[in-house]
Parts: structure tokens; sequence; C-alpha cells
């Protein structure tokens, strides 16, 4: 016998961006380059009703009353918070890579599944030491519109992987490594703890996280868990682990 299963695809319309210091009561005015792809690209005109994320958790249902190549403007039809945003807070500190496209590619991933914030590590094997911030901004930002958020993934500083196992204000923290028992399994340690509202996981860089890394993140309550028996490329296992938290919390 054979088992039909339907699904069904919610619609995602792409959004504009504005900073929240462009709305004001129900005005809305978008920058110059939201402005221009809605006026030039896009064809909108008055009368048009558009959907405006701010970044920090606002979702606008707008309709533009103004538009042209320098100015857009607009009056707030309705408005809900953090749309497309999970009930839990979820920090990834990703090792920065010698492959500056790797690291990005994960940057768009990590807006898509839902996290919160990026840390980028420096670790003992870490080659590379900084990275393009206004280009990997964009990128968050493209992505944040794109797939349905309404916050922008935050992007800290590069941070020294010490000071990163310091920070004890996640209810759940993790550190992947390849070499854990099996029996230490990423996904085990999330259903152990459904009920954390917060997560951190640490993904070491090309040659992962050095044995004594390992130990001092034990040494300070972080959890050792392995993403599996196959070697992952540092973004996949990055992309892996937030996923799996989407879908085990999600």
């Amino acid at each position: 016998m054979s088992l039909s299963i339907p699904f069904v695809f919610a619609a995602v319309t792409t959004a504009f961006y504005t900073p929240p210091e462009n709305i004001r009561g129900t005005a809305v005015r978008l920058p110059d380059d939201e402005a221009n792809h809605a006026a030039r690209v896009l064809r909108k005109k008055p009368g048009d009703e558009i959907v405006v994320v701010d970044g920090v958790g606002g979702w606008y249902q707008v309709r533009l009353d103004h538009v042209d190549r320098r100015q857009v403007t607009g009056q707030v039809i309705a408005t809900q918070r953090n749309v497309g945003e999970p009930r839990y807070r979820l920090r990834v500190g990703l090792a920065m890579l010698k492959n500056r496209n790797r690291f990005e590619t994960f940057l768009e991933k990590a807006a898509e599944l839902g996290v919160a914030e990026v840390v980028p590590l420096v670790t003992a094997r870490t080659e590379k030491t900084g990275f393009k911030r206004e280009r990997a901004h964009n990128i968050l930002l493209a992505a944040m519109k794109q797939c349905g958020r309404s916050r922008l993934v935050r992007l800290a500083e590069p941070q020294d992987l010490e000071t990163t196992l310091a920070d004890t204000n996640a209810g759940l923290r993790l550190l992947c490594h390849e070499h854990a028992a099996t029996d230490q399994s990423f996904t085990e340690h999330l259903l152990a703890h459904r009920n954390a509202t917060s997560i951190d996981v640490l993904i070491g860089p090309e040659g992962g996280f050095t044995d004594d890394e390992v130990a001092d993140a034990g040494a300070a309550g972080w959890h050792i868990a392995s993403l599996g028996t196959r070697r992952l490329r540092a973004e996949t296992a990055a992309i892996t682990a937030a996923a799996g938290v989407a879908l085990v919390w999600g």
C-alpha cells in the first residue's frame, strides 16, 4: 500500500531592509540602495505593498506612498515581532578559515538556519585572522531579507578560544570534535537538553582543535560532541550543527 503525504509550502516574500531610525511612527523610508532596487529593478509604484524588516525583530507590511529612484516612503499597515525567528538563541563560533569563500558560505547558511550570532574564532591552528567585515555584513543582510527573518545575525569581533571557553551564558555548550566518542553525539546532547533556551557551538579550523584545546573545553564545562563518523570540512560542520539544532529544537 502506498502512502501519500501532502506537503505544504509557505510562500516567503523577499523583504526590504531599513534601519530602525528610518521608521518613525507609521512612516517608513527605505535607504538609498533599497529605494533604488524597489524603484528601478522591481518597478514598485505608489499603492503597492511591501514587507520591510529592521534587523532587530521588527516586521512591517508597508503601503508605498512615494516612489522614485532617490526616495521610497510608505505607511505601516500591519506589524509583527520576531517573524522567522526560532524560540532558542544559537551562537556558533567558527574558526576563521584560510579560504574566505568557505567562511562566507557559512554566514549565508547561518542566517537561513536561525543562528543568532557568529563568532569568528582564533585557535591554535587558525591560519587566517581577518575577514572583510562590510562584505560579511552584506551577505548576512541579503540572507536575512531572502529567508524571511526579521533579525540580522550578529557578527562578533574575532575572539580567541580561551575567551570563548570562559563564557558561561549559554544553557548548553558544545565543542564539536572529530575524535569525540561516537556515544557523545551532537544530537544526543540536544535531545538531553531540550528545555534549554540557548546553545553555543564551537567548530575548529582546517585541522580541527588541538588535544589541549579540547581538554581545556572539557575542563571549562563544555560537552565534547561528535557530528558523525565522516570527516567534515569546517564550514560543513558548522552548517550541520546549525541545521541539527533547527531540526531537533525547532
